[in-house]
């Protein structure tokens, strides 16, 4: 993060403005304990002594609210920036001085426990009234702030409530004694967040109306909620930085653990930010996918407060005012130059990984680290292939139910289709290529959701290399495939199959991965009439897929065995229909020398042409016979031979239960 983006403290300075505040308060306790009479006892003679010593060091002092009042801004001190901000009395600002004496020298907490009714290390509010009141009317206005006054509201000043009033404890909240001490310290349940900003990569969406809108409210410092909303809230937050680094305002950016008391965030978390001289970024998380985050309503911060949140998973309540901003996805040509920008030594494929990785400028960094590291250790150049590694390592996803994860391998060579086909699947993969020319230059489908996706149908018989065609195109962009297993992603309870694929096509978007439907049919059927509640169930998960698969900005694949089974309303959204036929003679002698490998000893008998010939086979049960004829002539020790190759074929006609065509003269299969 830059500079700006954080709030820049020098600890040193913090901690010894704190030790002279202190010990100016340790004049004026010294001087009261001396004239009670608890100042005969040894205990509080000790106490006495160790309080002059340390006022001793307090040197002069201007008063701290005439400071504040006079509009000092330079290199303010974490409390007077609580003063400022708080609007805190000056009795208010003595009452926090004094909670905080225990945890800044144990002389103090030992004086304290000697003083304290229960013996605890803490001041208590009798000590307090003693210290800074001298007539009952200051007595009351005391009890006034130590109940409601604007310490209190912030939560910076707490009392303990197992005691009548003027014995209770004086606390600060928790960690807020180091924080204003300079030290980066945060309450239980709450992390600091690291973030970074690319505001030159971010120019399109930092230039929109509403982000120019959010950039002057937190310039003017509007006490009002922003929420930033994106794909997951990790780019929210990074958003947001970035946002207020161009706004020039400073920030600091937390989390919070699930279960973390809501005053904790609401109070805490702005005091906190104060201190540091920051505006708080707050991270949403839900504590589980189908959870719906309602946070606390920050109705005492004094300035603007930012949540971060993944689109769709937040609730924002409460009299704040409420602004939402999107996190709109870099346009292909901004993520180009981003590539470009943070691996140029990859500049000529800069293009390509544009077009086939829409990430964030934190995770493009991520990824450069992962490559450069990797490629230092085996001490060699990195390439497309170590990118590729490393954004499938950081996906970070727990995937949902129905998906199966697939790390393709096949390759071009290993798919055998007519030319026009092949020709079909590489125009689909140019259309991720082009985009920043055809849709942002040229400006085709301007403002249409799911423009940058590619919706392709694969349909033909089983085996055909529908799923075969799915991995090639994955591996080509280097990316994962994600299977859906329909049995898994649709349910019989209302709503849970619309949920399902909800995270179906969020798990894709997020991991970069190609998606995957195979036997379509099932969940792309065409709509029925409605006879009953099921029907009409039915048609809802159909019409959610529709405006679903639409949106998506991603490559879907549609498999199919029975394209008259698809919806037509599916089919008018596809880019690309690809039919998958049965293969031809010479596509299925391909297919025997594809399955057949290299390495394989094959006899001199073995004539694929005649196999392509008298088989009319698909290129599965090619790939299964080549198995099968392996292992029967591993058996035998002996080369693959004619023979164990129609043999093997034989048994795929018998186990689809179609009449064997009969074995070429001279061959036995029995």
């Amino acid at each position: 993060m830059s500079e700006r983006s954080l709030s820049v403290i020098d600890a040193m300075t913090a901690g010894e403005y704190l030790a002279r505040e202190i010990a100016t308060l340790a004049g004026r306790l010294a001087q009261m304990l001396s004239d009670t009479p608890v100042s005969s006892e040894d205990a509080v003679r000790g106490g006495i002594e160790f309080l002059r010593t340390i006022a001793q060091s307090a040197g002069d002092r201007a008063a701290l609210s005439e400071r504040v009042a006079a509009g000092v801004n330079e290199r303010r001190q974490p409390l007077e920036r609580l003063v400022s901000a708080y609007s805190l009395a000056p009795a208010e600002i003595d009452l926090i001085l004094l909670a905080g004496m225990a945890d800044e020298h144990e002389g103090f907490a030992s004086l304290f426990r000697t003083l304290h009714p229960r013996g605890e290390p803490r001041p208590t509010a009798g000590l307090a009234a003693q210290l800074m009141c001298s007539t009952a009317r200051e007595r009351l206005a005391l009890r006034g702030l130590l109940a409601t006054g604007a310490a209190v509201r912030a939560g910076a000043l707490v009392m303990t409530d197992d005691a009548p009033f003027f014995e209770r404890s004086l606390l600060l909240a928790d960690s807020l004694w180091p924080a204003l001490a300079g030290v980066d310290a945060w309450p239980v349940g709450v992390r600091r967040l690291s973030a970074i900003d690319s505001p030159a990569i971010l120019n399109d969406w930092l230039t929109t109306r509403r982000a120019m809108h959010a950039r002057s409210m937190l310039q003017r410092g509007t006490p009002a909620l922003l929420l930033v909303v994106a794909d997951d809230s990790t780019t929210a937050v990074h958003r947001a930085a970035a946002l207020a680094n161009d706004a020039g305002v400073s920030t600091v950016a937390v989390s919070y653990a699930p279960g973390t008391p809501h005053a904790t965030i609401e109070q805490a978390i702005p005091l906190h930010a104060v201190a540091r001289g920051a505006i708080p970024i707050v991270r949403l998380a839900p504590p589980n996918d189908s959870a719906i985050v309602e946070p606390p309503s920050f109705a005492n911060a004094p300035g603007p407060v930012i949540l971060c949140a993944r689109d769709g998973t937040t609730s924002v309540r409460g009299a704040r005012p409420v602004f939402t901003l999107r996190a709109e996805r870099l346009s292909v040509r901004a993520r180009t130059q981003l590539w470009g920008d943070v691996l140029p030594e990859l500049g000529s494929d800069a293009a390509r990984l544009g077009a086939y990785y829409s990430l964030e400028p934190h995770a493009v960094i991520d990824v450069a680290v992962d490559v450069r590291d990797r490629a230092a250790l085996d001490g060699r150049a990195f390439d497309l292939a170590d990118v590729a590694d490393s954004v499938r390592a950081r996906a970070d996803l727990a995937l949902a139910a129905g998906i199966r994860v697939v790390h393709p391998t096949a390759c071009w060579e290993r798919l055998i289709l007519p030319p026009d086909r092949r020709r079909q699947l590489s125009e689909a993969l140019d259309r991720l290529v082009h985009q920043a020319r055809v849709l942002d230059d040229w400006g085709f489908l301007a403002g249409r959701p799911g423009a940058r996706g590619v919706r392709l149908l694969f349909a033909g018989p089983p085996g055909t290399g529908k799923t075969l065609a799915a991995e090639v195109l994955a591996h080509t962009l280097r990316v994962d495939l994600l299977v859906v297993d329909l049995a898994r992603a649709v349910s019989k309870w209302i709503g849970e199959t619309e949920k399902n694929l909800a995270d179906v096509f969020d798990a894709a978007e997020r991991t970069q991965s190609v998606l995957l439907f195979d036997e379509a049919d099932a969940l792309f059927g065409k709509r029925t009439e409605v006879s009953d509640a099921h029907d009409r169930y039915a048609n809802l998960e159909t019409a959610y897929l529709l405006s679903r698969l639409e949106r998506f900005d991603g490559l879907a694949i549609l498999s199919t065995n029975l394209r008259e089974n698809i919806d037509a309303a599916f089919t008018r959204r596809l880019e690309f229909v690809v039919d998958f036929d049965e293969p031809s003679v010479e596509e299925r002698e391909a297919l025997w020398r594809c399955h057949l490998p290299s390495a394989a000893p094959v006899a001199d008998d073995v004539d694929l042409r005649e196999l392509a010939s008298l088989y009319p086979i698909v290129g599965g049960l090619i790939r299964n016979a080549s198995v099968a004829a392996g292992f029967l002539a591993s058996a035998s020790d002996a080369p693959i031979t004619r023979t164990d190759l129609v043999r093997a074929v034989r048994r795929e006609y018998e186990k689809l239960g179609r009449a064997f065509p009969g074995a070429p003269a001279g061959t036995l299969t029995s």
